[in-house]
């Protein structure tokens, strides 16, 4: 039962990226098709039917490596603890560069670095009241 517990909880955490990734596709199919094609490109460009199989292949791999079949499926916080502090400080690196580009871009990445610290203080806490 638990096996099958974990199966289904990797099927949603891919599936729910995988919707992320086609959501983004919305934006990106007509520009694909339209304008995309008559920009110029360096020699290194790949053929644009690279891109559809890669962003697939990257979004199923985010979701297989998330957070969830550290914490839970190991039954694990300190693994959960060690996965979620370098995203955390990736996020609010994130947050800093595109801040200096754009404060818009900057602000809408801060509910997610909120919710990563909270999320990883709620890690934290859970692993030592349970060593």
């Amino acid at each position: 039962m638990k096996s099958w517990n974990s199966l289904m909880t990797l099927v949603l955490f891919v599936g729910i990226c995988l919707a992320i990734g086609g959501f983004g596709a919305v934006f990106t199919s007509g520009p694909v098709c339209g304008w995309y094609p008559m920009i110029h490109k360096p020699s290194w460009n790949p053929p644009s039917w690279v891109f559809g199989p890669v962003w697939t292949f990257l979004y199923l791999m985010m979701g297989t490596a998330a957070w969830s079949p550290l914490f839970f499926g190991l039954n694990n916080p300190l693994a959960g603890l060690l996965d979620s502090l370098p995203l955390w400080a990736a996020i609010l690196m994130t947050i800093i560069f595109f801040w200096r580009v754009s404060p818009v871009a900057g602000w809408l990445m801060v509910p997610y670095w909120l919710w990563v610290s909270f999320a990883t203080a709620l890690n934290f806490a859970l692993w030592r009241k349970n060593l």
